[in-house]
């Protein structure tokens, strides 16, 4: 070989040496993002979360694909989650089943909700609303109370998820009243239930009835969220109708593996912040039935700690058992 061979070869080394060298300093993220969604394609949480990666995909400058793994619950894609790499490049779409209630009602469920995951940023909640016929005599969650002690285990109340189970739980153990739950397979049939007048009240969330509400067929008792939600302008929680401390939702948190870089989780809890305080994107969730609350860092931390523990002592007291 030549000196002058030698010579090219050598630039052509030290031209590739320095790419990669550049390629490793680039900041994070370099690549396409994966959001898995452990539920399928077309619900509600899907929806939310393909709109979400969306915009954080624009935010970041790289593509956010969405995967969705449904089955077991949400425990299925929340296992593949658990167990990919701390790198920034696997995110998932979290909510207060595979987070909170899945240890509860699940003996193996594949991963430990605090133990394999690093919460990033919230997206919203899901109040609930005590409704009834708009006929009722009952106004106010302190009349539903007290015809319900005049009337102990006479008065049905229709449910359709473990979310609105154990609503109806924390309920009767705050209030002291008992009433007989009624399971359906879904909302559309605990609405006809109590359209028909066969199971006097319901809970759920406010997604799934305020086309009931807004026509005047069902009438708002109270919200179980903390504060009032924007979801249901003017309805008093049932916290502040004489059961102080009463809250109860459905959430939705953006996860990623634990053990992630710190340039990363400054980056997206940043982006997702700046998305989340956006008016257009509030109105979106809105739409979706989903009350946007910005929670992040240690708050973020504390309220997802906070919740596994209430959904395991509502799940304990309800006598429901793992499978």
């Amino acid at each position: 070989m030549t000196s002058i061979n030698k010579w090219m070869r050598g630039l052509g080394l030290a031209a590739l040496l320095g790419a990669a060298a550049i390629g490793h300093a680039q900041p994070y993220p370099n690549k396409p993002v994966k959001m898995i969604i452990p539920y399928a394609a077309g619900q509600g949480t899907d929806i939310m979360g393909r709109y979400i990666s969306d915009e954080l995909s624009r935010a970041l400058k790289q593509a956010v694909v969405v995967d969705n793994r449904p089955g077991a619950g949400g425990n299925i894609g929340t296992q593949i989650a658990a167990k990919s790499r701390a790198d920034g490049y696997t995110l998932m779409i979290g909510t207060n089943a595979t987070h909170a209630a899945n240890a509860f009602l699940y003996s193996q469920p594949g991963y430990d909700a605090q133990a394999d995951f690093e919460p990033i940023a919230m997206v919203g909640i899901l109040p609930l609303v005590y409704v009834t016929l708009a006929s009722n005599p009952v106004n106010t969650i302190p009349d539903l109370i007290n015809l319900a002690r005049a009337k102990p285990d006479v008065l049905n109340t229709a449910l359709s998820t473990t979310t609105c189970r154990m609503a109806h739980e924390l309920f009767k153990m705050r209030s002291g009243v008992s009433m007989t739950p009624v399971d359906f397979k879904g909302s559309a049939q605990s609405i006809t239930a109590v359209l028909g007048g066969h199971v006097e009240f319901m809970v759920d969330t406010i997604a799934s009835l305020q086309a009931q509400v807004a026509g005047g067929q069902l009438k708002a008792l109270g919200v179980t969220s903390a504060k009032s939600s924007r979801l249901l302008p003017g309805v008093k929680t049932v916290a502040e109708q004489g059961l102080p401390g009463y809250e109860l939702v459905g959430w939705t948190v953006i996860f990623a593996p634990k053990g992630l870089p710190a340039e990363a989780t400054q980056t997206l809890t940043e982006a997702l912040s700046k998305i989340l305080e956006r008016t257009d994107v509030q109105d979106k969730l809105l739409q979706m039935g989903i009350d946007p609350q910005i929670k992040t860092g240690s708050e973020l931390k504390a309220f997802v700690a906070s919740e596994k523990d209430k959904w395991g002592r509502l799940i304990s007291a309800a006598g429901l058992k793992p499978v």
